[in-house]
């Protein structure tokens, strides 16, 4: 009994040291991953808008437009695109620091106003506030501090906006190509293939939706800033556009600095009907609207959505955040390819059958 108690374990042995070996070479992986985040992440941006596109440059190439041609127009949207969003962040902080004084002092006599009606309140119940001027050292500039940079982190990725569009080229170009050359490569390609497909598939339908709400979310965030005079209403919408992109927290994050823009202005109600505009916005449109047209082609379980975000905001910043959700289904679907780990696919999964 003893020698098959040991025989067991001598068996057991070579899988064990296999999962060591591949979980040593993943976390090396993500180390080199992270360290290289700079090339990454720009890479990633390409890829999933030359999946997003080549649906597009697929229709226009079967309507007998010349590939090259089609290809040479969606890329230019897309550039055109890139350049509008850059602009508008761009003249939006460059407006922003000219109006900064202005401001700064509505929200010194706001915070004045403030500090006197607390003064008067703890004074009936016998208390009292210190009258250290306090807010007449508070500086506007570093409320924003965060804000300028993720602005600066946005003109870094514009910087880089010709490596995106020539990488998008060159893989729409390489689309067209690689069917042979999985065949040439792999023989049995129809099996591996269907691997793509259903890549392919699934995040062109995740990314089509998130778009389409993203830009109604945008539109509606925008209209409703211009609508209650709150300044660059175009920023807002531009700003609830992308960060829609960041599932669970993105929309509540894209509100907090329109929320704030509004108080400075015209105080705390602006500042509360701001918040519910968006609030409605995002219950309208992230709450019934997007699950409906969603379905289940995200196929995550909520929990690993939230962790997917975490992990992978860690590991490439706002690109990584931004990308969460795709990315994490790629990893889903390739993990269901193989028999093997299957089952860690099933429990990232939806578990709906």
């Amino acid at each position: 009994m003893a020698f098959s108690g040991d025989l067991g374990m001598r068996r057991g042995s070579p899988n064990l040291t296999s999962t060591l070996v591949a979980l040593a070479a993943l976390v090396i992986l993500l180390a080199g991953v992270r360290a290289a985040g700079e090339i990454v992440a720009p890479f990633l941006i390409s890829i999933f808008l030359a999946v997003l596109t080549a649906p597009v440059v697929s229709w226009l190439h079967r309507h007998r437009v010349p590939k090259a041609l089609a290809i040479l127009g969606v890329v230019c949207c897309v550039a055109a695109l890139l350049a509008l969003v850059g602009g508008v962040a761009l003249n939006s902080l460059e407006d922003f620091n000219q109006n900064l004084p202005t401001y700064q002092e509505r929200l010194a006599t706001q915070m004045g106003t403030l500090t006197a009606i607390l003064q008067e309140a703890m004074q009936r119940f016998g208390g009292d506030i210190a009258e250290a001027d306090v807010w007449s050292q508070f500086d506007l500039r570093s409320a924003v501090g965060m804000a300028g940079s993720t602005l600066l982190r946005v003109g870094n990725i514009v910087t880089k906006a010709l490596l995106v569009v020539l990488a998008i080229v060159f893989m729409l170009l390489e689309g067209f190509r690689m069917p042979d050359k999985m065949a040439q490569a792999l023989g049995q390609t129809d099996r591996t293939w269907e691997g793509f497909g259903t890549f392919a598939r699934s995040v062109q339908k995740y990314l089509a939706v998130k778009t389409t709400t993203s830009l109604a979310t945008g539109l509606a965030a925008g209209l409703w800033t211009w609508i209650l005079g709150v300044d660059y209403p175009v920023f807002w919408g531009l700003l609830a556009f992308l960060f829609n992109y960041v599932p669970n927290i993105g929309s509540f994050v894209a509100a907090v600095p329109a929320v704030l823009m509004a108080i400075v202005q015209y105080g705390a109600a602006t500042g509360v009907v701001v918040a519910l505009g968006y609030a409605a916005v995002n219950i309208v449109i992230g709450g019934l609207i997007e699950p409906k047209f969603m379905g289940d082609s995200v196929g995550l379980s909520p929990l690993v959505v939230f962790m997917s975000l975490v992990f992978w905001g860690w590991l490439l910043g706002g690109v990584g955040m931004l990308l969460s959700t795709p990315l994490t289904i790629s990893v889903k679907i390739a993990l269901e390819n193989y028999p093997d780990v299957r089952w860690i696919a099933t429990l990232i999964g939806s578990g709906k059958a």
